[in-house]
């Protein structure tokens, strides 16, 4: 074979266009340069985390590159970060944050999804890490939403909002003029499950903590919708029936502190009602008496068919 220097021109052509055509059947769009918050070890998010420099990624066909507008810190975020968190990222190099919204930067070329550069989406499921500010992956993992909602909203739509739309709507079948009772008001979940209700026509009877402007934080809540609010101080009474006035019995409670907290939601509960548990911030075990398994919950439990307890009353 001749030496490249003295290949015809023609003959260099067409070992272009073979080349070109070797190489384009592979994707070679590239991730810009990104930045990610992550940790290598679980402990203490302030001793453990880091930012580090992330190097590009090649995209698939199928696969989105998103650029990260906004990332919220979730309490299962830090737990996740301690390793006390049942699902935890692999280490190391585990980047932080399970939600978020961003913005389509690049596609893979068999991307068939209707994204475009530009759009809006939030990773679904909400369970990679979303501490960086690039993030490639396929195009199953994104959810498109629309750009023209505040960007706090769409960044923190999956976890709180969701969780009480599902609690409201899963376990009780809710009718307008029927009632709720929940501790943990003040959090993200609470204050959305006082708004949905309040649209549904349902009431709240709402609990919080005793601690420093308290008082502050039940006008807040009245004016997202809540019925009542009280703290715990004001329940350490055994007739808590005589709080609700006009409101009724609350047929479901949800309970995300534990402790007594939780014997707080279970005192309100009408017979038959139901207790939804969906988180543990006081650390400490979901305490209930007895006398509720047996003359409460049991009592009219639209779920027991055929009760054998001597002191059910159906």
């Amino acid at each position: 074979m001749a030496p490249p220097s003295r290949l015809l021109p023609a003959t260099l052509q067409i070992l272009r266009r073979r080349c070109a055509s070797r190489f384009s059947t592979a994707s070679s769009i590239v991730s810009p340069p990104s930045k990610a918050v992550l940790y290598d070890e679980h402990g203490a998010p302030d001793q453990v985390l880091r930012v580090a420099d992330v190097p590009p990624v090649h995209l698939g066909d199928r696969d989105v590159c998103v650029r990260m507008l906004a990332a919220p810190i979730n309490p299962s975020d830090i737990n996740r970060i301690e390793g006390v968190y049942p699902i935890r990222p692999p280490l190391p190099g585990a980047v932080g944050g399970c939600e978020g919204v961003g913005q389509v930067h690049a596609l893979g070329p068999a991307v068939t999804a209707p994204l475009s550069p530009g759009d809006w989406v939030i990773p679904s499921p909400s369970s990679f890490g979303t501490w960086q500010t690039y993030i490639v992956k396929n195009e199953s993992m994104w959810h498109k939403v629309r750009s023209d909602v505040p960007m706090e909203y769409a960044a923190t739509v999956t976890v709180n909002p969701l969780t009480a739309l599902r609690m409201l709507r899963d376990f009780v079948q809710l009718n307008p003029g029927d009632a709720i009772v929940q501790n943990g008001a003040t959090s993200i979940v609470g204050q959305c499950v006082i708004q949905l209700a309040k649209v549904h026509g349902i009431h709240t009877i709402n609990i919080i903590r005793d601690r420093p402007g308290s008082e502050e934080a039940k006008g807040k809540l009245k004016q997202l919708g809540a019925d009542e609010v009280f703290t715990e101080s004001q329940l350490d009474m055994k007739n808590l029936k005589s709080l609700l006035g006009a409101l009724p019995e609350p047929a479901l409670g949800f309970n995300c502190v534990g402790g007594n907290a939780a014997s707080l939601v279970l005192k309100f509960l009408r017979q038959g009602g139901t207790m939804v548990t969906y988180g543990g911030m006081s650390k400490r075990p979901v305490t209930a008496p007895t006398s509720y398994f047996i003359f409460k919950v049991c009592t009219s439990n639209p779920a027991c068919e055929s009760c054998a307890s001597q002191f059910c009353t159906t």
